[in-house]
């Protein structure tokens, strides 16, 4: 895993990340973009609960006429629909343990080897777990190769504009972000075919707590139960996870965080990064 290091600046810790992954590309290690779930998943489902407007979202992208689903990195199961039958594959022991009873169990398999026929589904969906892949082409070609109709990812385009205001305390994490995430064009070749791209609104009062959701409701980022709960946090170290949750905290306390920002706290949607990728 890349860890990133406390360093005298936010810019001299960000040359350091390109820096190191530069190297790793050259083959002088091997970055994995992975979070260790089984080690780190426990406190996932408390924070990270399905958002209906965004399962609506999702539902109608796996198509009206589907009855079959495969989901890969399903983690605690969330989106998956409730009108279709549906076979989770999940290789954390940890995060299958958190899907609800009201859902089937999740099998352990990984994207890079579907254990399942050519054309067995009418549709596949694949929520904020690509960028955990360690192959994410060979991943995606796999969903394509087992799915007759739609294919659906919920993804982050680290390229796109945001006005999300996270990334101006801690810029070591969009590092991290643009490195993991990767060009969203390069999943839209890798599953071929015709791909549209949706932009998913964040509400107000998301309750899938990935970091955007909290836009309006800075505070959260206080609490070291919802930082653990977005694993993008755990691929910079202590020190420096700590310098930006102080100056947040320093801001919210003098009012500057408002001063600033604070027209974002009664903004029922924002514009972000999130899309949905629908290939057929």
């Amino acid at each position: 895993m890349l860890r990133v290091f406390a360093a005298e600046s936010p810019a001299a810790i960000c040359a350091a990340i390109y820096t190191r992954i530069g190297a790793l590309r050259r083959g002088v290690a091997h970055f994995n973009p992975a979070f260790d779930y089984d080690a780190g998943g426990q406190p996932y489902s408390a924070v990270r609960k399905p958002d209906p407007r965004i399962a609506k979202q999702i539902r109608a992208a796996l198509g009206t006429n589907t009855r079959t689903v495969l989901n890969v990195g399903a983690g605690s199961g969330s989106y998956e629909p409730t009108d279709c039958h549906v076979v989770a594959l999940e290789p954390s022991a940890v995060m299958r343990g958190q899907r609800p009873r009201t859902l089937a169990p999740a099998l352990r398999a990984t994207a890079e080897n579907i254990p399942f026929d050519d054309g067995a589904f009418d549709a596949a969906m694949a929520c904020l777990t690509v960028h955990h892949w360690k192959d994410k082409s060979m991943g995606l070609r796999e969903m394509r190769r087992v799915t007759r109709g739609p294919v659906v990812l919920m993804v982050f385009d680290p390229d796109a504009p945001t006005e999300f205001w996270l990334y101006d305390y801690a810029p070591e994490l969009l590092a991290v972000e643009r490195e993991r995430h990767g060009p969203i064009g390069a999943l839209t070749d890798a599953l071929g075919g015709q791909c549209r791209i949706e932009a998913v609104p964040l509400p107000r009062d998301c309750t899938d707590g990935l970091k955007v959701a909290f836009y309006a409701r800075p505070e959260a980022f206080l609490f070291d139960g919802v930082r653990k709960a977005q694993s993008t946090w755990s691929f910079i170290d202590k020190a420096t996870e700590a310098r930006i949750v102080d100056a947040l905290s320093r801001d919210l306390t003098s009012g500057a965080w408002d001063a600033k920002y604070g027209k974002l706290r009664s903004r029922p949607y924002i514009n972000c990064q999130l899309r949905l990728i629908i290939a057929t």
